[in-house]
């Protein structure tokens, strides 16, 4: 089934965060790739992206609205506080403790999740509807390519969501920084959009 592409509207905002309301999944332009989205609270939801995206194991990092979102749900050291300050919003994934209000069903270790607040108008406004917290996932089939516009994230996933928002090409094209916060000594996880050596700049060499 070919799924027609739907533009940035605050019309269609509201209709994809009552999507993400209802169980179903969408698709969203953010500053590093195009994601695909669901409630991180509904497990059947959760259950359908691995599926569409065909993932085992490997967790499903979550988007947030704010710093002040992103602190209800993992607990930020010292240092994971400093580099959120300087980075967000923007490309850096930070993996946290998890707190016990925060979802539990996104894969990998239960005790820990992956929180981003992306520099994108679009996507927050979208996470906002949501409720402020959202998964952020790339949307693309595992192996294949990243989708930077939304037309090489239908070629993937079009028929398998419920939505495409069409927001034009990313701004940087490449997936977030991922840090590791949860030990003594952050580590990083993944080379992304955010310079390694920036980091060390603000957290001492990583």
């Amino acid at each position: 089934m070919k799924i027609l592409l739907r533009s940035t509207s605050k019309k269609n905002l509201k209709a994809a965060a009552e999507i993400v309301k209802k169980g179903g999944l969408v698709v969203y332009p953010t500053d590093t790739l195009y994601g695909l989205g669901c409630d991180p609270y509904n497990q059947e939801a959760v259950l359908k992206a691995f599926r569409v995206k065909g993932r085992t194991g490997k967790p499903f990092p979550l988007l947030v609205s704010s710093l002040e979102k992103a602190r209800r749900l993992g607990y930020f050291p010292p240092a994971a506080l400093k580099a959120a300050k300087k980075f967000w919003p923007g490309a850096l994934t930070l993996v946290l403790r998890r707190k016990p209000e925060a979802p539990s069903c996104l894969g990998g270790d239960p005790s820990l999740i992956g929180l981003r607040v992306p520099r994108h108008p679009i996507a927050l406004s979208l996470i906002e509807l949501c409720g402020g917290a959202l998964v952020g996932t790339s949307a693309n089939l595992t192996g294949e390519t990243p989708p930077k516009t939304a037309e090489e994230a239908a070629a993937q996933l079009g028929g398998r969501v419920d939505m495409i928002l069409n927001g034009g090409r990313t701004p940087l094209g490449v997936g977030s920084t991922v840090v590791d916060f949860s030990a003594e000594k952050p580590k990083v996880l993944r080379r992304g959009a955010v310079d390694v050596e920036e980091l060390s700049q603000v957290l001492g060499k990583l």
